[in-house]
């Protein structure tokens, strides 16, 4: 487990790295900081906990990944490219941890197509992408369902899969597991664990991190406090504490 220190300049790109955030701070309009100075990279293939209590500032990170807030100061880039705030970037998919949120359309291959439409494919290409995407997501006898009208485990996965029709290299998921029954919560870490796209999962469900992730950024204080193997970081029970955090049952 190390101690992030700040880190003025970026590196040069390395082959693995998909994403690199330098010196990031982000305060909204009214109130204090909410990042301060943030460095992280992020290693093709990793699968990573975002941890920190509430108010820590997952979510914000999350939204500047994705370019939907602009930071105060600080860069992110993305497969060596600059992330612009607005800009639409396919490499990155953001689950939000409501998928009605994300769910808008009238179907949900409607739902699942929206993305490859956006990135002006041909009608058969976005058809193989939707088939695909349903298919690995288990929600192919959904197709044609309303969206709304779907479980809460259901929309978890159509939510996942109009993510992944975009082939995307950098998932990012926001307590994914809130809100899940246990059988969707087991069959939705089960399919994070065979993922093949880089992720990173943003979670309260701290036992959920210990089965999917290999790595664990602790966020607090508008820093990254701890980076290390999830054994390590969570079940330090001094610093989960000094974090407002508990450490998860299973490492007791």
């Amino acid at each position: 487990m190390t101690v992030l220190e700040a880190r003025p300049t970026f590196k040069p790109v390395q082959e693995r790295e998909v994403l690199e955030i330098a010196n990031l701070s982000f305060r909204y309009a009214v109130g204090e900081r909410i990042l301060q100075k943030l460095n992280c990279q992020i290693l093709q293939g990793e699968k990573i906990g975002l941890i920190g209590a509430n108010g820590a500032g997952k979510t914000t990170l999350f939204f500047l990944m994705s370019g939907i807030l602009a930071p105060e100061s600080g860069e992110i880039r993305l497969l060596g490219k600059k992330v612009q705030t607005g800009e639409f970037r396919p490499e990155i998919g953001l689950v939000f941890q409501n998928p009605e949120d994300q769910l808008f359309c009238s179907t949900v291959r409607d739902d699942v197509a929206f993305g490859p439409e956006n990135m002006g494919l041909t009608q058969e290409e976005v058809a193989k992408r939707v088939e695909e995407a349903l298919a690995l997501t288990g929600t192919l006898q959904l197709g044609d369902r309303i969206p709304h009208h779907l479980s809460g485990g259901e929309k978890c996965m159509v939510a996942i899969a109009s993510i992944l029709a975009m082939r995307p290299q950098l998932i990012l998921y926001d307590e994914p597991t809130a809100n899940l029954d246990l059988r969707a919560r087991r069959r939705l870490i089960q399919f994070l664990q065979s993922s093949i796209e880089t992720i990173i999962l943003s979670s309260h469900d701290l036992e959920s991190i210990l089965e999917v992730c290999d790595r664990v950024l602790l966020l607090n204080r508008g820093q990254i406090i701890a980076d290390g193997k999830p054994r390590e970081v969570m079940g330090d029970r001094e610093l989960m504490e000094a974090n407002n955090l508990e450490v998860p049952h299973s490492l007791l």
